[in-house]
């Protein structure tokens, strides 16, 4: 086995975009449901007249519902069933996992916001992890837009390829 699993076509990946605009906007439905299953009973995601009096035009959405859903992708489902956005990298032998999110905020979303969502993978590093076995760590990074081209979100994204052990 090679001592890599972080092969040059892997490596050239890095930089890759792809962009995804929603074909509706987001609307209140979503906000609505997903504080109900995140058991958030904030009144800034469900009552208009109370996000005003806070200082916002209307309702605005949860915090990190546009960064858990795929609404804004229009894409088909795969063969498990995962309608969204993937990188389908390829790392013979490895595991993916989820590593992590980090997310910064720049505006609320808004009800009547159609996302456009700009992904990139940023870069891909080879690891060991504490028992010894070989990981690729590949970070993308996510830029959330409105139908006005501002920035709402940016989400810096962290998967971890574990191996799976040696093959013989």
């Amino acid at each position: 086995m090679s001592d890599t699993i972080l092969t040059g076509e892997l490596r050239a990946r890095i930089g890759e975009t792809r962009v995804y605009v929603a074909p509706e906007p987001i609307g209140k439905a979503a906000f609505r449901y997903f504080a109900l299953a995140i058991g958030d009973h904030n009144p800034l995601y469900t009552d208009d007249h109370f996000a005003r009096e806070h200082g916002y035009d209307g309702v605005i959405a949860p915090p990190t519902l546009v960064c858990e859903t795929n609404q804004y992708a229009n894409l088909p489902k795969e063969s498990t069933g995962y309608a969204g956005h993937g990188w389908d990298l390829e790392v013979p032998r490895t595991r993916l996992l989820r590593g992590g999110n980090e997310y910064t905020f720049h505006q609320a979303v808004r009800p009547e916001d159609i996302l456009t969502v700009t992904w990139r993978i940023d870069d891909m590093v080879e690891r060991t992890s504490s028992k010894g076995t070989p990981m690729v760590i590949v970070t993308s990074i996510a830029e959330y837009t409105n139908q006005l081209g501002e920035l709402l979100v940016t989400n810096v994204e962290t998967l971890i390829c574990q191996s799976r052990g040696i093959a013989s």
